[in-house]
């Protein structure tokens, strides 16, 4: 089942002209405010916004979910993942909501939603029917995927410049879910981060345009704060880097050699591992992620175009 709506009248900003012949689609899911009303009218500010697709999940998508964790962890693991969440949800999901919020709120201003002619698509899978159909009357150069779902072929394929994700974990070593909460638990300050990177038929594994990363604090900040974070406060670079690969600039990043590994839900035993740690390092270890980021910009910086940023958020078993 699905629906189309119109969104509530909203302003745009001028924005990056270099951008405006651009005609963008954003995938996210409903109630996640940061993607539906801040990115969309981020980018709407320096694009043509040519729509929106809302996913509305039903239970049948979530249980599939769910019983594709139990199978790659086994079901003792499992209660580690469920521990997890319930402890979250206790401890830092209220903080965390009204964090986002505030930056709704904030960003809001910076970037007003768009306005009632961009078309909304609400459905239940990016994959659906319906969401194909919609795609193609929207025509986009640029899609940005902010979902749960692997997209098939014939979904990401219809944007004539490519579907992009941004993703939470510096690939190829943090690949599928949760990489930012991963490189931590692994003590890899300089991995915690987001890599923009353009789909391909693989989990995570297309090609790489850039790191974005900030100075995070593991000892105050949560894992999921800091992959709002690794995006927000870097949208003037991704929003450059958008435009130059659109426009044949941006050349991919070269990841031949590196480790490459797949990851999966939260532990709650490796949560602790990383508050005692953080604790102990502090906002030190965002500064070692700084550092250590723009060093890693030199694997594959042969590739012009790649791009390590530090500022002042896909695939099959995310979120």
């Amino acid at each position: 089942m699905s629906e189309r709506v119109r969104t509530k009248q909203g302003g745009a900003l001028a924005g990056d002209e270099r951008g405006r012949s651009m005609r963008t689609l954003l995938i996210c899911h409903e109630g996640a405010r940061l993607d539906s009303v801040v990115l969309a009218g981020w980018l709407a500010s320096f694009s043509e916004l040519a729509g929106v697709i809302v996913l509305r999940e039903n239970r049948q998508r979530v249980e599939r979910r769910l019983k594709r964790e139990i199978k790659r962890v086994g079901l003792a693991r499992f209660f580690d993942v469920l521990a997890f969440r319930v402890y979250y949800k206790l401890a830092s999901a209220g903080a965390d909501r009204r964090w986002e919020e505030a930056q709704v709120e904030k960003l809001s201003q910076v970037y007003p939603p768009h306005g009632d002619d961009v078309p909304v698509l609400v459905t239940h899978s990016p994959n659906s029917a319906e969401a194909e159909a919609f795609i193609k009357d929207c025509r986009p150069d640029v899609m940005l995927a902010r979902c749960k779902t692997l997209l098939k072929e014939n979904i990401f394929s219809l944007a004539t410049t490519g579907t992009f994700v941004m993703h939470p974990g510096v690939c190829p070593e943090y690949r599928n879910a949760h990489g930012c909460f991963w490189a931590l638990a692994e003590d890899d300050a300089e991995r915690v981060g987001m890599t923009l990177l353009r789909i391909d038929r693989g989990v995570d594994t297309g090609p790489v345009y850039g790191y974005y990363s900030y100075a995070f604090d593991a000892a105050r900040e949560s894992h999921i704060r800091i992959q709002h974070r690794v995006v927000l406060e870097n949208l003037d670079s991704l929003r450059d880097k958008l435009i130059d690969i659109h426009e044949g600039r941006a050349v991919a990043l070269d990841t031949t050699g590196r480790e490459s590994a797949t990851w999966g839900q939260p532990w709650l035993s490796r949560h602790f591992r990383i508050r005692r740690r953080g604790a102990r390092g502090g906002e030190a270890n965002g500064e070692r992620a700084r550092d250590a980021k723009a060093e890693a910009g030199a694997v594959g910086a042969g590739a012009a175009g790649a791009e390590t940023t530090t500022g002042g958020a896909t695939a099959e078993g995310r979120g």
